[in-house]
């Protein structure tokens, strides 16, 4: 009988924990920044807020796919869609990037009010071409991209994602919670990754500050490229 109790008590708990209570409508008109939305997840991801009517600024590193993305998700619906390519592997870029958003979705309210709801993170970069896996050159430049733009168009939006009570999404890897052969740099970036949005969530919580932080951890892809790469 004990053990029924516990069992029942136990399915509540996650019933009430894990019930989903999305609403699609509460996207409706939500201003999101989105980066690497040129292709993959993120060019997914940027077709599901065009349908649910949210106003999008994209941004990924090629200009013509960015304009492929744009078209599409206007004849999916999206109210407002802008475009800034941008090349992460600059530390100058998420600064520009951040402005860009929030004068676009912010009606150039500048960086201390309310111009963004939704700040999705998920760019990414491998190995530079012509450079060693584990040189400081390649690891400098994946740290840049894969870490510290993260940390840099957080900062900078933030003040925002505060006004509006918003939230952060961060895309992230299976990299940066197992240790695997051959992707160090890209290792140590993710891992660094998954310590600050952590820590950030938990000073966000003791201060107070409504803004909600997911972080989504990808496992291997089933593209061609990955399984050639593991192999």
């Amino acid at each position: 009988m004990k053990v029924l109790l516990l069992t029942g008590l136990g399915a509540l708990f996650f019933s009430y924990y894990w019930d989903d209570n999305f609403d699609p409508a509460g996207l409706q008109g939500a201003r999101v920044l989105l980066t690497g939305a040129s292709a993959g997840i993120g060019e997914e991801l940027a077709y599901l807020y065009a349908r649910l009517g949210a106003h999008l600024v994209l941004t990924a590193h090629t200009e013509a796919l960015l304009q492929k993305v744009v078209g599409n998700c206007r004849k999916l619906g999206a109210p407002k869609v802008f475009f800034i390519a941008a090349d992460m592997a600059s530390p100058e870029v998420p600064e520009r990037v951040v402005r860009f958003a929030l004068d676009k979705l912010g009606e150039g309210r500048g960086l201390d009010s309310g111009g963004l709801d939704y700040l999705v993170l998920n760019h990414l970069g491998a190995t530079p071409s012509g450079t060693r896996s584990r040189s400081v050159q390649a690891t400098r430049w994946l740290l840049q991209v894969n870490f510290l733009s993260y940390v840099q168009l957080t900062s900078l939006a933030l003040p925002s994602l505060t006004d509006s009570k918003g939230s952060l999404v961060v895309v992230s890897s299976l990299l940066g919670h197992v240790p695997t052969s051959f992707s160090s740099p890209y290792s140590a970036a993710k891992f660094a990754l998954d310590g600050f949005f952590g820590s950030l969530r938990r000073e966000l919580d003791v201060q107070d500050v409504n803004v909600a932080i997911t972080m989504c951890v990808l496992g291997l892809r089933d593209r061609a490229s990955t399984a050639e790469g593991v192999r």
